[in-house]
């Protein structure tokens, strides 16, 4: 069955490395970088060249700059210092965090169902349009749903004697660390794998005080992984204290996107600023990090003076987010319209529309079925979730599939793939629930999303006339 399961992975990864391959072959000379790609091609050749995450102004001033997180471009950086600042490969790095997603999400699939079902999801990950099409975008999603992903496996791993639990907490916080410099809110995921793991490895131990013991356990490992998580990002805002005349973490953006998100012109997702208009107080600000405190400034009296007109745009937020799709198609209509007109954008949009829906039902099979308290009352949840499915409204079956996992009770940590699709989703929403929505950022989570719909399907009852044949 190892041998087996493992002959399985060899296949899908190269499946998955020979679609990219098509694609990246497809791509490389129709698609130069678009939309935040523009920026991230000018930053990244900046960096190859030794020049720092810096920018160049028409008058000829260089500026330190630190408005979107430094990793993506970073890596991109390390690859032009050493190949050419070309486009293509940022194309050859997605396609790599391809090949370890598709790793991830199947092994994670066979540590949480049968052989079958994580055989599906190794296809889904090889083959999701989404993912597959998404290859040629110099964006950030891609990667950051690989180190999310790898992170995740890592925290599911079974320490032994060449492995100690120490050094998988110390990979852990340097891998969430790499990804928060890449994404900020990956940091989020730094206290809960940290406890997850804790948990799965002390669970059981023989303890005078065996709860109280297990969770100091879990608080101490979240602590471990969260500080060198943090750590890993200090360098970095320690050098935009320096250079950027205030202090931030990773990006100066956040005060941008929560004035964005505050403004009802645009209905829950991104909208420029110059559409918005800059507010007074912000026009005769021209430092980077300055301006974007501004912003989140005027963002908070805002929100604080009509509130109920802010929480008014949760739902469009939530649905721009959930319900919408075509990442892929806009970014690469975007960048060469001729080579992806708007007849292949729309049939892009369709077959990921058709995919995503297929596993958000077998997502709510996994709630569902899953062994456990009050069965009946998930059952009718996943039945109401599952409609959202056939109209524009998945966003409300995400909230659905959250109360419904919550109603496993303790049997929720016996279900790690329902409990870490819950985790991600709550976040993604409530992140997106106070800045603004974007169909490219449920892409992070969606190898999560393929493991629980795995669950669903290995937790699907079996018509007798097959029982004799499973694996």
């Amino acid at each position: 069955m190892l041998q087996a399961a493992w002959r399985d992975t060899l296949w899908l990864l190269v499946a998955t490395l020979l679609v990219r391959l098509a694609v990246i072959v497809w791509g490389a000379s129709r698609f130069p970088p678009a939309a935040d790609g523009q920026f991230y091609q000018v930053v990244a050749s900046r960096i190859g060249q030794g020049l720092g995450y810096t920018w160049l102004w028409p008058d000829g001033i260089v500026t330190y700059a630190a408005h979107y997180p430094v990793g993506y471009p970073a890596i991109l950086g390390g690859l032009y210092s050493v190949f050419g600042a070309k486009p293509w490969l940022a194309m050859v790095l997605n396609g790599l965090a391809g090949v370890v997603t598709t790793l991830c999400v199947h092994r994670l699939a066979i540590a949480t169902g049968s052989r079958r079902s994580a055989f599906f999801a190794g296809i889904v990950a090889a083959l999701h349009p989404t993912l597959v099409f998404y290859t040629p975008a110099m964006m950030t999603e891609l990667v950051s749903a690989a180190l999310l992903i790898g992170a995740v496996a890592l925290s599911m791993m079974k320490p032994h004697r060449a492995l100690s639990r120490v050094a998988i907490l110390l990979a852990l916080g340097l891998l969430i660390g790499v990804s928060t410099l890449v994404r900020p809110q990956q940091l989020l995921w730094a206290p809960l794998l940290g406890g997850l793991l804790a948990f799965r490895v002390n669970r059981g131990r023989p303890t005078k005080s065996p709860k109280t013991a297990l969770i100091a356990r879990m608080v101490l490992s979240a602590g471990f992984v969260s500080v060198v998580a943090i750590g890993c990002c200090l360098p970095w805002t320690i050098r935009n204290c320096d250079k950027m005349e205030r202090c931030v973490f990773v990006s100066a953006n956040g005060g941008w996107n929560l004035f964005i998100g505050a403004s009802p012109l645009g209905r829950g997702a991104w909208t420029s600023i110059d559409s918005i208009g800059v507010p007074a107080e912000c026009r005769l600000v021209f430092k980077e990090a300055e301006k974007d405190f501004c912003f989140g400034n005027v963002a908070k009296r805002v929100i604080a003076q009509r509130p109920l007109a802010w929480f008014a745009l949760i739902p469009a937020k939530l649905s721009k987010t959930f319900d919408d799709v075509g990442a892929p198609g806009y970014y690469l209509h975007s960048s060469n319209g001729w080579a992806f007109d708007d007849k292949a954008k729309w049939r892009l949009g369709a077959a990921e529309v058709l995919v995503e829906r297929v596993l958000s039902l077998l997502a709510f099979c996994s709630f569902a079925f899953a062994s456990g308290p009050r069965q009946r009352t998930r059952f009718a949840i996943a039945g109401l979730a599952a409609l959202t499915a056939f109209v524009p409204y998945v966003w409300i079956g995400v909230l659905l599939y959250g109360l419904g996992a919550l109603l496993l009770g303790a049997r929720l940590v016996e279900e790690p793939a329902i409990l870490l699709l819950t985790l991600a989703w709550v976040m993604t929403a409530g992140v997106h629930a106070v800045f603004f929505g974007g169909a490219r950022y449920v892409i992070v989570v969606l190898p999560l999303l393929m493991v629980a719909a795995a669950r669903g399907v290995s937790l699907l009852p079996t018509p007798s006339w097959t029982r004799g044949h499973r694996s």
